[in-house]
């Protein structure tokens, strides 16, 4: 009986049900924008960043991250490459020989890293041949007539081949040392169990980088080239992982970890980069903040609805308690009343979300006035949202919660109430 009253009063005065349920609506609608949005940029930003270089996991031998040299390499055991990529969500493997070297061209010097790798397999991480090219063009601005801008034209002929014996080389290194396509760079270091690595190779393209890090160090080289120039035949430092579900990588790594040997360590981008979580947890920190005033603002003006409801039913209220009826099971009709207009009204929102926040998945904000700053920082200058069934079940559970806060009003409200003076108004 409860119910059914709740439910007819709803309808007595749709007008009033409307009102508050149209606030229920926006509030839903414009809490599940907001965080999709929010968490789109962040998905997109480790996209970007992890893709570039390190990968979302990567197995290595135990201890190395902690000591990054050639002696913690590992022999290129083919059965361990078979068994990460007997995982189903495991797309790629990329094996990998990294080291540090000194580069020098005429009476230039500057350290770099080097990263031997499969080039097939690399661009399944990182895109790298899609990104190479062999010199930037210097065009005049359309839009500041007095100055320039860059133009790369990226040609897959300057990437590298399994059997180059060549290098691609990062384009703030380049400019350092003075490179250009077809020069040729020295590299210079210690290679495996204390070996002299040297060598001459020639530049068979330029790749830019985002990072202004990445952007003055790294060289590329052929993995066996690499192998024969540190002395390390068949040795590797690292296998960076392509995986189909970067959203469940942590997991992923520690069924890896169970599965493979104690020998080596599994390790996801959150423990390889902590300063990108601490970034992102510090942006997302921001962004609560932002979500507490709007949860505010959705709070009052709930609150203001209710309050009315609740003045303009006075009367109703007088005569229910004067015939009788128990305050408190009023005060439970009228508390299920508002929870059945907020879940109305939660539906809504929800449902209405749910195109938009789909579509702006599929076709992201573009950026067009902040495309170059994007750019300079390895971005692409968009924005898209995330379409995850967390982002509607949170704002729902949460707006849902305000709604039962907001109930404690006229539920205090009916129980104080003088069924006299209620009718006299």
């Amino acid at each position: 009986m409860i119910f059914k009253l709740a439910w007819r009063n709803l309808w007595r005065n749709k007008r009033r049900t409307l009102i508050t349920a149209a606030s229920v609506f926006f509030a839903v609608l414009l809490a599940v924008l907001m965080r999709s949005f929010q968490e789109g940029s962040y998905d997109l930003m480790i996209k970007n960043v992890v893709s570039f270089y390190t990968g979302y996991a990567q197995v290595h031998k135990k201890g190395y991250w902690d000591d990054q040299s050639l002696e913690n390499s590992f022999g290129h055991a083919r059965e361990v490459e078979q068994q990460v990529l007997a995982h189903p969500h495991v797309v790629e493997v990329v094996p990998r020989l990294e080291s540090f070297a000194l580069a020098a061209h005429k009476d230039l010097t500057e350290g770099c890293m080097v990263v031997g790798t499969d080039p097939e397999a690399e661009h399944h991480l990182s895109g790298l041949k899609d990104k190479a090219f062999k010199e930037k063009h210097l065009l005049p601005d359309p839009e500041a007539p007095d100055s320039v801008r860059e133009e790369y034209v990226y040609d897959p002929a300057y990437y590298l081949r399994a059997d180059d014996e060549a290098v691609l080389l990062a384009e703030g290194l380049a400019e350092k040392l003075e490179l250009g396509v077809g020069d040729t760079l020295v590299l210079i270091g210690q290679g495996y169990q204390g070996v002299t690595a040297a060598g001459k190779y020639a530049v068979k393209g330029l790749v830019k980088f985002g990072s202004p890090d990445l952007n003055k160090r790294l060289v590329y080289m052929p993995l066996k080239l690499a192998q024969q120039l540190y002395a390390a035949p068949d040795r590797l430092t690292s296998l960076a992982l392509v995986i189909d579900q970067p959203q469940q990588s942590t997991q992923i790594v520690q069924e890896l970890r169970q599965q493979l040997d104690g020998e080596y360590e599994v390790m996801d981008w959150k423990e390889m980069m902590p300063e990108l979580v601490q970034s992102i947890e510090a942006d997302r920190g921001g962004g609560i903040i932002t979500m507490l005033i709007l949860y505010m603002i959705i709070g009052f003006g709930i609150f203001g609805t209710v309050l009315m409801m609740t003045a303009e039913r006075q009367y109703e209220f007088g005569v229910m308690i004067a015939i009788g009826m128990k305050k408190w099971r009023l005060a439970t009709i009228v508390v299920l009343e508002t929870v059945l207009i907020a879940i109305l009204g939660v539906l809504a929102g929800s449902l209405a979300g749910l195109p938009v926040v789909a579509y702006f998945n599929k076709h992201p904000i573009y950026w067009a006035s902040m495309e170059k700053m994007y750019e300079e920082f390895g971005m692409e200058p968009i924005m898209p949202t995330a379409l995850k069934l967390s982002i509607f079940s949170e704002q729902t559970m949460l707006v849902l919660l305000i709604v039962m806060v907001v109930c404690t009003y006229p539920f205090w409200k009916i129980q104080r109430t003088n069924p006299i003076e209620a009718m006299r108004r």
